[in-house]
């Protein structure tokens, strides 16, 4: 009789290649749901099509993104609270395809950690597909890699990649089309979204505060609870403004806030003026700097202070867009205009 080799297996060296297996089969139905024309967003094969054709392109221009969460991981993972860091992860990527004019086509994710746990990624991935369904892009693949040794216990990254195509005489910035005048309408936040999250982590340590502890900016909330709400997508209220011609440019606050943000939409010799007393700061803002001790420059090339995306339109059109907003549930204000750069 043969005897059975004694050697090593992948199992053994701590890559259980069945999980893997069984991640990819609870997460085809999440797939499946964020179908949408020109793909069919199936799993399991080395790469995914899609038919711009099909998706109703003429001369359309191919824009890609890619990007995570940052340090908001930290307080998912410390929290518990997986359900939204998934679209978190899709509104990074496909808010920045907005600012350049362009739809969220399709999406994939990419989900590492040491040990495997479907149960964990399955609620990440429910979230990424629920971001997908918000932005309007198919689900068509990702990888999941289990690296023993390179993360501690219970924790994981996440990365996105996301494409999206806009026709080629609608692509933003117009930089050409801009003029000193031009109106700044800021559309509101949910709160500080992925960005900043080191910064959030110190003040809370610093306030000696347990992520249990109630909010102290929000009733009724855990701290952890407010602060793991989920970045907005932008796509379905914005997307047929840009299509309508209506934008000159669009800015994503992301990372370096009301700063560094909106200049990367303006055109040479212009600059954006902030009117900083024509929205509402957020109360999770106010503490923040209350809490931090940061003066005003800090919060705003920190966070997005309120305001998660920024359009750029023509002052005879303003009224038209703001209403637009308005009316399709977001809230928003005029909060400035283009100026001549100093």
């Amino acid at each position: 009789m043969t005897e059975r080799p004694t050697g090593l297996t992948y199992a053994q060296a701590g890559v259980d290649i069945d999980a893997g297996a069984a991640l990819v089969d609870a997460i085809k139905p999440l797939a499946a749901s964020t179908r949408r024309a020109g793909a069919e967003a199936s799993l399991g094969g080395f790469g995914a099509l899609f038919d711009l054709k099909a998706a109703g392109y003429a001369d359309p221009l191919l824009v890609s993104t890619t990007d995570g969460v940052g340090t908001k991981l930290k307080v998912a993972i410390e929290t518990g609270l997986h359900d939204t860091v998934g679209i978190d992860l899709v509104a990074m990527c496909v808010n920045d395809l907005l600012a350049q004019g362009a739809e969220p086509l399709l999406f994939l994710d990419y989900f590492a950690t040491g040990r495997l746990d479907v149960a964990t990624a399955k609620r990440v991935v429910a979230g990424i597909a629920e971001g997908c369904r918000q932005a309007g892009a198919a689900l068509v693949g990702g990888e999941t890699a289990e690296m023993p040794g390179m993360y501690g216990a219970g924790d994981y990254d996440l990365a996105g990649f996301s494409v999206g195509a806009v026709e080629r005489d609608r692509v933003l910035p117009d930089l050409a089309a801009q003029r000193s005048g031009d109106i700044l309408i800021g559309i509101g936040a949910s709160g500080p979204h992925s960005n900043g999250y080191s910064l959030i982590r110190k003040v809370v340590e610093r306030a000696g505060l347990d992520w249990r502890a109630p909010a102290p900016f929000a009733e009724g909330w855990g701290l952890g609870e407010a602060l793991m709400l989920p970045t907005r997508i932008y796509v379905k209220s914005v997307l047929p403004l840009i299509q309508a011609g209506l934008v000159k440019g669009a800015a994503h606050i992301t990372g370096g806030g009301l700063i560094e943000n909106p200049p990367r939409a303006v055109a040479g010799g212009l600059t954006p003026r902030f009117d900083w007393q024509a929205w509402p700061l957020p109360p999770v803002f106010a503490w923040l700097q209350a809490a931090g001790g940061l003066d005003d420059h800090e919060l705003r090339r920190t966070f997005n202070c309120g305001l998660g995306f920024l359009l750029i339109v023509a002052a005879d059109q303003a009224a038209q867009v703001l209403a637009a907003l308005l009316n399709g549930g977001e809230e928003a204000w005029v909060v400035g205009e283009l100026g001549p750069a100093a």
